[in-house]
């Protein structure tokens, strides 16, 4: 029988695996997804309200309100910001933009996964470059790794799913050692949770770096995960060509003022923020404490690197109620959420001291 072709390049495609969800019925704390564990705010609720009565109309395909609140919000203009259906999708924009057959893409690994979908998708060619043993990124290796093929550096700060950011002064000397027409992506998916006063300043270096584009999301410091919008930073006329190959109406009206309202609730989320990294620390001195050995993280996760034992390190959390992110063969993620949850995954570890051994 005959068949349609597809792409070979979608033959070797990696699957993006979602973090496990609680089954129906079952009592137990999701820490696989990197979601905020509060609900969402009234005021954001009241937006969501009243959008929905209008989901029979298309949304504005420019999100132009929004566009405006974040650009005040940022301090930047309008026209450098491009809105999207979560950064993710706005990464897939952003490779449309500048990459073409035979292009290559530098990225840390390992990173957020959806890269070398996207990347892949994108017609691009994937170059990974190893983390260091603390889970960070090697930025002089990445440099290193950059040719004359190359269009785009991946640069995730925080990383996900190891955790650290990267420092001012290892971004200012990686972007100083690249060419000049080599975009660099500082995916800051996590931005908000940094506290470390010596993590790079995004919007600092965007300002002061012509090729450098900033992703950000609404998905997690402000807790829309379930309403899919994301933005790109970039100047603009690459902003321009970035919103030329997005999806018309990406954004739904309902995501759009949602994010406006969260945006207008900055103390109160800014409290939520507090509460995580206060329970970040909780959780990583905790598994410290037990002789786990755990990178130093600015985002809302931490990184178990246990290798091949990461698989059964993240069945014995399912079977004590707690849902985390296994990486086969490299390691488990685990989201900060509610205390009880911390509680009952440092019971775990506790006793599974026996997979941390190297």
């Amino acid at each position: 029988m005959t068949r349609v072709p597809t792409r070979k390049a979608l033959e070797t495609l990696p699957p993006y695996v979602p973090g496990a969800r609680v089954p129906v019925g079952a009592a137990a704390f999701k820490l696989s997804s990197n979601e905020n564990p509060f609900p969402p705010l009234p005021s954001v609720m009241a937006a969501i309200a009243d959008a929905a009565v209008d989901v029979n109309r298309y949304p504005d395909m420019y999100a132009t309100e929004l566009v405006e609140a974040v650009a005040a919000h940022l301090a930047v203009q309008p026209d450098e910001v491009v809105m999207g259906g979560g950064s993710v999708a706005v990464l897939g924009h952003v490779l449309a933009t500048v990459c073409e057959p035979g292009a290559e893409v530098v990225m840390p690994w390992r990173s957020f996964e959806a890269y070398p979908i996207y990347v892949t998708v994108a017609g691009a060619t994937g170059v990974r470059v190893p983390m260091t043993d603390d889970g960070r990124l090697d930025l002089p290796a990445m440099a290193a790794a950059v040719t004359k093929r190359t269009r785009v550096v991946l640069v995730c700060t925080p990383n996900n799913p190891t955790g650290p950011a990267v420092r001012a002064d290892e971004l200012e000397s990686f972007l100083s050692a690249l060419p000049g027409d080599v975009l660099v992506v500082l995916d800051e998916a996590y931005v908000e949770f940094v506290a470390d006063p010596a993590a790079a300043d995004g919007l600092a270096t965007f300002a002061n770096h012509p090729n450098v584009v900033l992703l950000r999301t609404f998905s997690k410091a402000y807790g829309l995960a379930g309403l899919r919008v994301g933005y790109a930073v970039a100047r603009p006329r690459l902003a321009a060509a970035i919103r030329a190959v997005s999806t018309p109406f990406g954004v739904s009206n309902v995501a759009q003022l949602a994010a406006v309202a969260s945006l207008r609730a900055q103390r109160e989320m800014a409290e939520r923020v507090a509460r995580l990294v206060d329970e970040r620390g909780r959780m990583l001195d905790g598994l410290r404490s037990q002789g786990w050995a755990v990178p130093d993280s600015q985002a809302n996760f931490v990184w178990l690197g246990i290798g091949e034992n990461a698989t059964k390190l993240a069945e014995r959390c399912t079977r004590a109620g707690v849902l985390v992110r296994p990486f086969a063969g490299d390691g488990v993620r685990v989201s900060v959420g509610e205390r009880e949850a911390t509680d009952l995954l440092l019971e775990v570890t506790a006793e599974s001291l026996d997979l941390a051994a190297r």
